[in-house]
């Protein structure tokens, strides 16, 4: 769409030196022609969409010599009409020379060289600039250099517009199906995650090398499509072309992402047999692999081998280890990368933080918090939000607040932490403190923030507030997720609407096992067994496999109603789920033996229990002390210390029920007095109405008496 001159009409250069049927190069700049727009993938840009015709210059006037050709570099390629070979250079005749041009835009050589600098050093605006001003200034088309150069600037700087326009220049010249071209256009486009234009540049080359197929394996993952990623690795293997460390690195991430170990332990093996194998980005993917799959041995194995370990390196292991609850690993991992010289960074003050709320470990987070002042990290996102969480996970809500008030800013995740901690602490008014605060700064409250609220209103057993939270979530549009679901019907179901809580379930379409597990507790606490029951049939023709947590609640619902019968069904339904060795699992079905009078057959269980904790021992001397079994009682106690299990405040109330019964006084208060000299327990309730009953059986009436006037609490009967 340019302006032509009819070819009858002949036309004179405003010097007069020539006529020609078309416009010459040297017209006045008003004569300006409208381009077509330059991509198939971009918008008309106003800033280069005006500019000269491309219109070769005109032929010298018969006579006149041509004029000299300036030098180019070797390397570069050659002009499309290159100028005869002769000895002599003249002068241009002075009529046809050409006028100086003032500010000339440099030679291609000179742009490639100031691009090349530009890139390296980082300055990515200028050389933007100075492409623009070479295609504004001059007639000179762009070598594939040069538009690798401008594009790899684009990449860079994030400048996908002018990228698209670059694209569009590299079509016109044809320059888009050449190799280094392709490649960097394909990196591009997969640095923006627009994995489609990625796609189709990748599919017009005619030949692709291994640094092509690593950019669009890596877009994939970036973006999360990790099987597209590991499908197009197995493309490059079917065509013969050999990955290198990238590739390797790429596709294992993608087999992080989807855990998929099979997939990841073959690409090591590849990785072993080839150089690759040991570059440290392969390994620390390696190590990535192991660790989301579960196996931090083995990723141990390959850290401990790797000759020269990077920040990388020690910062994966350790949120490796955070990932799979090894929290006293992770710390000792972080002292030895300290000791090592190397500085932590965000990512690694943010694992280990969470590692410290885990094992409330508050001395070591608040080293953490003083190594992120003095490294500037304190402002990051993502180590504000976990110094909130671990201060409010370790009971220290002062210390929370106070990093909160002076970190927090319009972040929701700050504010979801503070209330998680209130709530978990029961402090109600703080918490509401907080959630109004949030919404004055008009902060919308997210699927995490109701849950944290719900869980608190369930935890005080408040209907209204469960109520309005509901009402809340139906308020801002927000789909009842499976959290949010399983938060309401626990709460509802705490509250004593069952039928509330029911209503919940039925509208939930994709039910996970949590789902049903708080619905199936909803009934177990509200002593309704035969609805568990029927809960739990529809349940198994659902298609859904029982957990360790629903085995819990049909066992406490066969110990509320007695019944041997439902409970040897359950047992049964539990050692062919291979479940039985779960510590809760054996808890319960301890004291459903007990509660339906079969001591035998829970001694029985007891025994054959491995790793009993302190609820297994309270549930062995509880159900004794119960049915008149003193000395069992007793003996399971003394078998309780002997196992250096530490006695709370349950087993006390069990050995001191267990004395009363058997008139053993001496003992008992031996064992009120041990409680807090020993132990550290402060007494309770249960424990002074114990050591009353203790002396009242024995005849000792006026000790009893004494007993109760110099008690601290005061027990009305």
């Amino acid at each position: 769409m340019g302006l032509q001159v009819p070819p009858e009409e002949s036309n004179r250069c405003v010097r007069g030196c020539c006529r020609s049927a078309t416009i010459p190069f040297h017209l006045p700049p008003a004569s300006f022609s409208l381009l077509s727009p330059i991509a198939r993938v971009a918008q008309p840009r106003a800033s280069l969409a005006l500019r000269p015709r491309r219109q070769p210059p005109p032929p010298p006037s018969p006579g006149c010599p041509r004029p000299r050709r300036r030098l180019r570099w070797p390397w570069l390629p050659l002009p499309r009409e290159p100028s005869p070979p002769r000895l002599l250079q003249a002068r241009p005749h002075p009529r046809c020379a050409p006028p100086v041009r003032r500010n000339a835009a440099p030679e291609p050589s000179v742009l490639v060289l100031s691009h090349l600098h530009y890139s390296q050093h980082g300055a990515n605006g200028q050389a933007l600039a100075l492409f623009a001003a070479f295609r504004r200034s001059s007639d000179e088309a762009p070598n594939e250099f040069l538009l690798a150069s401008v594009m790899r600037a684009c990449m860079q700087s994030r400048a996908v517009p002018f990228g698209e326009q670059v694209h569009g220049n590299a079509v016109k010249l044809g320059l888009d199906v050449n190799l280094y071209v392709g490649t960097v256009l394909v990196n591009l486009y997969a640095k923006v995650a627009c994995m489609d234009a990625a796609m189709r540049v990748f599919h017009a080359l005619p030949a692709k090398n291994p640094v092509t197929w690593t950019a669009v394996i890596t877009g994939y993952s970036r973006i999360g499509h990790s099987g597209r990623a590991l499908g197009l690795f197995q493309k490059m293997g079917a065509q013969g072309v050999q990955p290198d460390r990238f590739v390797l690195a790429s596709a294992v991430s993608a087999c992080s992402t989807l855990a998929f170990l099979q997939g990841g332990r073959q690409i090591h093996g590849y990785a072993y047999r080839s150089a690759a194998g040991v570059d440290a980005s392969v390994i620390n993917a390696l190590i990535d692999l192991y660790c989301k799959c579960s196996r931090p041995l083995v990723a141990r194995k390959l850290f401990d081998r790797m000759k020269n370990h990077n920040l990388v390196s020690w910062t994966t292991m350790i949120a490796g280890y955070m990932q799979n609850s090894l929290d006293a690993e992770a710390i000792e991992m972080f002292r030895q990368m300290c000791q090592a010289g190397w500085q932590p960074d965000a990512f690694a003050c943010t694992s280990i933080l969470n590692s410290c709320d885990s094992m409330e470990a508050i001395s070591q987070g608040t080293q953490i918090h003083a190594h992120a002042i003095k490294a500037n990290l304190e402002n990051d996102e993502y180590v504000k939000n976990a110094l909130i969480d671990m201060y409010a996970k370790c009971d220290h809500l002062t210390a929370a607040r106070v990093a909160f008030d002076a970190l927090a800013h319009d972040d929701v995740v700050s504010y979801n932490a503070m209330i998680e901690g209130y709530a978990r602490q029961g402090d109600l008014t703080e918490a509401v403190h907080i959630f109004r605060k949030m919404r004055y700064c008009s902060l919308r409250p997210n699927l995490l923030t109701f849950v944290s609220l719900l869980g608190m209103s369930s935890l005080l057993s408040s209907i209204e507030w469960s109520k309005q939270i509901h009402g809340l979530v139906i308020k801002s549009g927000t789909s009842v997720d499976l959290y949010v679901g399983s938060a309401l019907i626990d709460a509802y179901s705490k509250s004593s609407l069952v039928d509330d809580a029911k209503a919940v379930f039925l509208t939930m379409q994709n039910r996970d096992m949590a789902i049903w597990n708080a619905m199936i507790f909803g009934h177990t606490q509200n002593e309704q067994g035969e609805e568990v029951v029927k809960l739990f049939n529809q349940l198994c023709v659902s298609g859904m496999t029982p957990n360790e947590f629903t085995f819990v609640a049909l066992v406490t619902v066969a110990s509320n109603l007695a019944s041997m019968f439902h409970g040897q069904q359950f047992h049964t339904r539990i050692i062919k789920a291979g479940c039985d060795i779960n510590p809760h699992v054996s808890n319960a079905l301890i004291d459903m033996y007990a509660k339906c009078g079969c001591i035998k057959e829970g001694w029985m269980l007891f025994e054959s229990t491995c790793g009993k904790d302190v609820i297994c021992w309270n549930s062995m001397i509880t159900t004794n002390a119960q049915h008149g079994h003193a000395e069992e009682a007793l003996r399971a106690f003394q078998l309780m210390r002997e196992a250096n299990v530490k006695p709370n405040y349950v087993t006390f109330v069990g050995v001191l029920s267990a004395c009363a019964h058997a008139g053993l006084v001496d003992e008992g208060l031996h064992h009120f007095n041990s409680m807090k000299s020993k132990y550290g327990i402060e007494p309770g309730t249960e424990h002074y109405a114990s050591v009353v009953n203790l002396l009242g059986r024995s005849g000792r009436l006026h000790s009893a008496q004494e007993f109760i006037e110099k008690m601290p609490i005061k027990i009305w009967y």
